[in-house]
């Protein structure tokens, strides 16, 4: 996903209204861990604190990469593009809550903010680069 974004191939489609949930794979880890020491069978949602929509995440992301702001276009074009179920994703998901993770296993995300998790993402995709080009 970093090098589309980077790539201005991941746009902002229609109202870019659909709200995305997020979580940094550190987390979900110690979530994991959490539901199997203190977990009673049953679903949980484990995502940050902060549900946000696509026209809000893609562009700080753009930032954060220091790539152009992403393109914009309009949801025929991304149905045609991508389908479907992408123009939903971009105009009409709903996040989702942690807040049954937090409650019954204990547990809050390291990373509660997309935007926290977001840099961190970057930072390592920018170590782990370094350490493949040496």
């Amino acid at each position: 996903m970093l090098d589309l974004v980077r790539g201005r191939k991941f746009p902002v489609v229609g109202s870019g209204n659909g709200v995305w949930s997020f979580i940094h794979v550190a987390d979900a880890a110690d979530a994991t861990i959490a539901a199997l020491e203190r977990g009673t069978p049953g679903v949980y949602n484990i995502v940050d604190d902060e549900p946000v929509p696509a026209a809000e995440w893609i562009p700080y992301l753009a930032e954060v990469l220091g790539a152009k702001r992403p393109l914009h276009v309009p949801a025929w074009a991304g149905k045609v593009a991508a389908g479907e179920a992408a123009v939903s994703m971009m105009t009409q998901t709903r996040g989702s809550s942690n807040r049954k993770a937090k409650e019954l296993l204990g547990w809050a995300p390291r990373h509660a903010s997309w935007r926290d998790g977001f840099r961190s993402w970057v930072a390592e995709e920018q170590v782990t680069s370094r350490r493949e080009a040496a």
